[in-house]
Parts: structure tokens; C-alpha cells; sequence
């Protein structure tokens, strides 16, 4: 033992125990680098060569196979941490100090409690006193070389693997419908199976448009879709299970199945418990993107319009653009509408009406956001139909043809265009004319310069057989861009237009597309009347007005002069009377039915019309057993009396019920019957039963 070792262990530090830190960065290195881990076990003898008894020599080998980089994970490191700090240590043992910590965030830390707690770290070259400033110095020195040392392996890997993935050729593993060959080519699963499922998804969403309904559609169907075990126990068996919506956009945006290479999607961060976590990265800001690197299910186009898709799709759950994506509903302004007083998007409110679901376009931003009451809300189908006339307007011969002017503008300057190109594909005959006669002045047997010329002049060749291709394509392109035909199909499409847009079978869906092509959005502003400005795609605006729909309960209301009407029919008539002569005038009631009885009493009892019961019996009409009672007779008597026309009576219901005139002082005489035809009975006023008497 040296003599400047054992003038730094002193009493003070055998008093408390040592601790020896055993780490290795992988599990692999654990079972492979074996040497290393015994010279670590071995740093306990040099403990007890210091003076340390065995048995307080504490070895800390729980962080075996995890890294240095950050403490995070790592109990071991944090249970010597705390020795360190509480002045149970010391001395601290490491192999070197990249076993303690790659990380001079850890590393310094610990430096920093093993000065105040007067604890000694000792490695495989001496013994260290991190409270003496060289000691410290030099331990600080050999953090940063280590982290350096960790950094510059990285570096190294990472460098490699980059330049791999430049060429398209590092291997990683692929999504499921894709496999490697023996070759390392890229090629589709030979699974015929995975191979429809997989195409089925990209196909129903080319349909749709929405993940949502590629899962619906999938689960409908009782579709199992593959997946393919990446790690553990089956490692590269094939499961099938049911898709979820998370797995759906997970496949929608890998550019794998666009045959594309992509390297650097993600990248790793820490979070702020310093855990590890994956984030995505911009497509500007990937390291690598190679298109048509391999055979993949859907072109890159289509890849493109789908990644368009989702990301409108996913701007249904911002506040500001909610429910861009045209969904099922009669609302033709859905997603499209703005309200006039917050700014914010209106929503869609559907209740049922004669059998149908009728729109509300109603904002409650403020409901939703702060509970507060609503701002503004209107019923769509007005606004909708406003809209619909406007957009058929829009869609007329006349606009047509301006379209087509504008085109023709546009063709003038494609022609431009063309000459410009073909200014270009001279100067490239004239090039390779130059070449070619350049390689044949040469000396054949002069190799090295003929061989460059030779070259040069094959470049040429091939950048004007591209260039006369191209210039081929866009003059191809050029003349069908107005042709005749072309021009019919587009003045055919303003009459077939409105035919399309009216039909029954154009579903709202397609309708909200359609309408999505030519308006940006729509912002409404209610008030006496409905004000809708509209944004066209290309910044024009126009505005216009619609009457304001009358609320339900306005038009519920029967209008005051059938109210008034019917009270002048009470007089003389009863319901079912009344129900019919408004029938013969033509009223009908607010669903433009004709009017019941049932009707009648309702609009009756409603507005507090008395009947036509208490009307003749405000009169003073009696009823049949208050006749019979006054005249002594039987209440059957009196309806007999009255169906012959006896007693005056009024009918006030159905079913006969009748009220009767007051008969007034009179008497009645019975009939009597005869093979003569007999004598009716009849009523005897009181003034001829005193002139008989006398």
C-alpha cells in the first residue's frame, strides 16, 4: 500500500463502511464480458488491504445490465447516493468511474455529497478525496472523459447506421404485410391473406375517408386484422384480432406501405420524471425519405391524399375547425358554418320532425367552454336552401363559360410555356450534336480521352431523350387540357349539376363535398333577419338575407281569425259542425291537415272558447230531465217529444244530446190512440185550460 493512500484513509473513515458499486451497461455484456465483472468483486480485497473487515464491505450489483447514461432506474446508484449523503459511507469502489456514471450530472452530484460528507472514492488507479481540489479536479476530469467516451460511441453507431439508412439498405423492422427476403429486398407478404385484409383497409378508407369508419366497417364485418409478434415467446407468429382505431392511423401514416424509406421519424426525450418517451417528428425535419424504395400497396400519391385527409380529420377535435369532414346528416353547412357574434364553429342540432330529423345550426361555444348560454342558433333548412339556390346559381352556363374564358388565358400561356421548352430541347440537340462531334475527332487510340468523350456524349443522348419525353407529356397534356370534348363535358356539367344536386340519391355526404369544392366556409348572423356571408374557395365573398324562421311555437298557433271564426260557429254549431265548416271554407291547421273534432276542442279549450253546452245553457235551454221534471213525465217521454217536434230542442254534441227550449206554463195532454188515426199529444198553454174550464 502505498504511502499517500494510507494517509488519506484515516480513522474517521474506517469508523463507517465501504461500498463497492458493480455495473454493467447490458445483460449482454453481463454474460459475455465476464472478466470485467470479476474485476469489480475483485476491488473487495483491495477494501480490506485499506483496513475494512470483510464483513463491512457492502456490494451494490443491483444495476447490473442497466447503462450509466441517468440515474433514472438505477436503485443501486440511488441507494449509494444515499449512504453517501446520510455519512454511512466510507469509501466508494469502482472498477473506473464509467461504472459509477456516464452522466457528469450524477457524477458531480455525487462528488459534491462525498465532499461534505468526507467520503473517499477510490477506483482501479488510487484513492480520492473529493474534499482536496486536485482530487476533485482530476475526478471531474475523468466524468467528463467518460461521458465524452460514451458520446463518441454513440456518435460512431449512430454515424453508421445513418449512413445505411442514406442508401436505403439498414434493415428495421417492417409493419405487417411487408417481409424481407433472403436477399434483403423489400417485397409484400406472400400471405395471400394478410395481403386482402391489408389492401381492404387502404381501399375502404379510399372509399370513407375516415379511420373511424374503416374500424366500423372492419368490425361490421367481423374482419380480424393480422399482427405480427415482435419480441418474446412466438416472436414473428402472425395473431389475428380485432382492429381499433389507433392501429388504423398507425398504418395510414407509415409510408411503408407506399414503398417508401423512411429513417427518423421519431426521436427520444425525457419527460419530467426523466422517463423516456417518443415523439414524432415533422416529415420536413425526417433524416431520411426515399419514395418508391420498394413495392408497396398504394402509391405515394394516394399516401399524400390520405396523410391530407387525416390531418383535416383531425382538426374535428380543435375547437376552432371542428367537423371539417363531411359526416352523415342532413346539415349541408356542417363544419362549414361560422356564428357571426364569438367567431366560434356551429355546431349541428338534429330533432325529429314529421318522421324526419330537421337541422338547428346552434353555437354554444360558451355553453360548452365557460357555461354560459348559448349564442345565437337558427333553423337550417332555410339557410340551407339559401345556400343550395346560391351555389346552383353559381354553377350556370354563364359561369361556366367565364370558367372556360379564364382557361383559355391560362392556355395562351401554357403555349408560352411550350415554346420556352422548346428553346431548351434545341439547346440539348445542340449539345449533343457538340459531343458527338467532338468523340469522333478524337484518336481512337487515345483511351483516356476518348472514353470521357464517349461518356459525355451518352449524357447528352440521355438528357435530351428525357427532355423530348417530357416535352412529349406536357404538349400531350397541353391539347387535351380544352379540347372540344373537353369543353362539352364542362358545359354539360352545368346542366347535369342541378339534376345531380336535386336528386334523392345523392346522399348528404356527397352533397357536403360538393358543396366543400367551391365555399371555404359560412358565417351566419342572426338578428330580425338571417344574414349569411359566404367565403368562396379564392377569397371572393358574398352576402345575403333570408327571413328568419318563425319559432315552433308561432306556428303552432292557429291564426286569430279561424280563433275568431270559431267562436262566431259556437253560436249555432257544435264542434263536429264547426270541424266541417272549416273543412268547406279550406282552413287547415299549421301541419296543413284538415280539422277533426278532436282538432276543434283542442284550439277550443286552448283559448278558453265556451262550448256550445254552456252557451245554450247560459240561454237558458234546459235539459231533458228538467223538462220532464217540470212537466211530470218521464225523461224518455221528453227526447220522444222532441224527435217529433213537440219541444224545441238544439243539439250541442254528438252521440244526439240536445238541450231543450223552456216549454213554460203549459200542460201536457197524451195522445190517444184509433184505427182512425187517433190524437197526438201536445202541449196546452195554461190561458186555453182556463177558457175550456169556463
Amino acid at each position: 500500500m502505498s504511502t499517500d493512500i494510507a494517509m488519506k484513509v484515516g480513522a474517521d473513515h474506517l469508523r463507517r463502511d465501504a461500498f463497492l458499486y458493480v455495473r454493467q451497461s447490458s445483460l449482454r455484456q453481463v454474460f459475455e464480458n465476464t472478466e470485467s465483472t470479476k474485476r469489480q468483486y475483485a476491488l473487495r480485497d483491495r477494501a480490506v488491504a485499506l483496513g475494512w473487515p470483510i464483513e463491512r464491505v457492502h456490494v451494490i450489483d443491483s444495476d447490473l445490465g442497466l447503462s450509466g447514461a441517468q440515474s433514472h432506474d438505477r436503485d443501486g446508484f440511488q441507494h449509494l447516493v444515499s449512504e453517501v449523503a446520510m455519512g454511512h459511507a466510507g469509501i466508494v469502489l469502482g472498477l473506473e468511474v464509467s461504472r459509477l456514471a456516464r452522466n457528469n450530472a450524477d457524477w458531480h452530484r455525487l462528488l459534491e455529497l462525498a465532499a461534505l460528507s468526507r467520503t473517499l472514492i477510490m477506483d482501479e488507479d488510487g484513492v480520492y478525496d473529493p474534499a482536496y481540489f486536485n482530487d476533485r479536479m482530476l475526478l471531474g476530469l475523468k466524468g467528463t472523459m467518460s461521458e465524452a467516451e460514451l458520446h463518441i460511441l454513440k456518435s460512431r453507431l449512430q454515424g453508421g447506421i445513418l449512413n445505411k439508412a442514406r442508401r436505403g439498405e439498414l434493415e428495421m423492422p417492417l409493419p405487417i404485410g411487408l417481409v424481407y427476403t433472403p436477399d434483403a429486398r423489400v417485397v409484400l407478404d406472400p400471405d395471400r391473406q394478410i395481403q386482402n385484409t391489408v389492401r381492404l383497409l387502404f381501399d375502404t378508407f379510399r372509399e370513407t375517408g375516415s379511420a373511424c369508419a374503416v374500424v366500423r366497417r372492419l368490425r361490421g364485418e367481423k374482419i380480424l386484422f393480422p399482427r405480427r409478434i415482435r419480441r418474446g415467446i412466438g416472436k414473428g407468429d402472425v395473431l389475428w384480432s380485432e382492429i381499433d382505431h389507433s392501429r388504423v392511423l398507425q398504418i395510414l401514416h407509415n409510408p411503408r406501405y407506399a414503398g417508401a424509406f423512411a429513417y427518423g421519424r421519431t426521436r427520444t426525450a425525457y419527460n419530467a420524471k426523466l422517463k423516456s418517451v417518443q415523439l414524432r417528428v415533422a416529415r420536413s425535419d425526417w433524416q431520411v425519405l426515399i419514395p418508391e424504395a420498394h413495392e408497396g400497396y398504394i402509391s405515394w400519391a394516394e399516401y399524400e391524399r390520405n396523410q391530407t385527409t387525416l390531418e383535416q380529420n383531425a382538426t374535428g377535435f380543435s375547437p376552432g375547425l371542428r367537423g371539417r369532414m363531411p359526416r352523415q346528416g342532413s346539415g349541408l353547412l356542417q363544419g362549414r358554418l361560422l356564428c357571426g357574434r364569438c367567431g366560434a364553429r356551429m355546431r349541428v342540432h338534429y330533432e325529429p320532425f314529421e318522421g324526419r330529423l330537421r337541422p338547428y345550426y346552434v353555437c354554444n361555444e360558451a355553453v360548452v367552454r365557460h357555461a354560459g348560454k348559448h349564442c345565437q342558433w337558427v333553423r337550417g333548412a332555410p339557410v340551407d336552401d339559401a345556400v343550395s339556390a346560391l351555389l346552383l346559381e353559381a354553377m350556370a352556363p354563364a359561369a361556366i363559360d367565364v370558367a372556360l374564358a379564364v382557361q383559355q388565358e391560362i392556355t395562351q400561356r401554357v403555349e408560352q410555356a411550350a415554346a420556352l421548352r422548346g428553346t431548351q430541347l434545341q439547346r440539348a440537340r445542340y449539345e449533343a450534336e457538340l459531343a458527338r462531334r467532338r468523340y469522333l475527332k478524337v484518336d481512337p487510340d487515345n483511351r483516356l480521352v476518348a472514353d470521357a468523350l464517349e461518356a459525355d456524349w451518352n449524357a447528352r443522348l440521355c438528357d435530351l431523350d428525357a427532355l423530348q419525353r417530357e416535352h412529349e407529356r406536357q404538349n400531350e397534356a397541353d391539347r387535351s387540357l380544352l379540347d372540344e370534348p373537353a369543353q362539352k363535358r364542362i358545359r354539360a356539367l352545368a346542366a347535369d349539376f342541378p339534376r345531380i344536386w336535386n336528386d334523392e340519391r345523392t346522399g348528404a355526404v356527397e352533397r357536403k363535398r360538393m358543396l366543400g369544392l367551391l365555399i371555404e366556409d359560412v358565417t351566419l348572423l342572426v338578428d330580425e333577419q338571417v344574414n349569411i356571408h359566404i367565403r368562396w374557395r379564392g377569397g371572393r365573398t358574398q352576402s345575403l338575407s333570408v327571413t328568419r324562421p318563425r319559432p315552433m311555437s308561432v306556428i303552432r298557433k292557429t291564426p286569430a281569425q279561424i280563433v275568431a271564426l270559431m267562436n262566431e260557429l259556437l253560436e249555432t254549431a257544435n264542434d263536429q259542425q264547426i270541424a266541417a265548416r272549416l273543412n268547406e271554407l279550406g282552413h287547415r291547421n299549421w301541419c296543413g291537415e284538415p280539422f277533426t273534432l278532436k282538432k276543434v276542442m283542442l284550439v277550443r279549450r286552448t283559448y278558453g272558447l265556451k262550448n256550445r253546452y254552456e252557451r245554450l245553457r247560459e240561454s237558458g235551454m234546459l235539459t231533458g230531465e228538467e223538462v220532464a221534471q217540470q212537466l211530470g213525465v218521464c225523461a224518455s217521454t221528453v227526447h220522444q217529444l222532441g224527435r217529433k217536434g213537440i219541444l224545441k230542442r238544439h243539439r250541442y254534441a254528438t252521440n244526439h244530446r240536445y238541450l231543450y227550449e223552456p216549454p213554460g206554463n203549459v200542460r201536457l195532454e197524451k195522445g190517444a190512440g184509433s184505427r182512425y188515426g187517433g190524437r197526438p199529444p201536445r202541449l196546452i198553454v195554461a190561458q186555453q185550460l182556463q177558457q175550456g174550464a169556463s
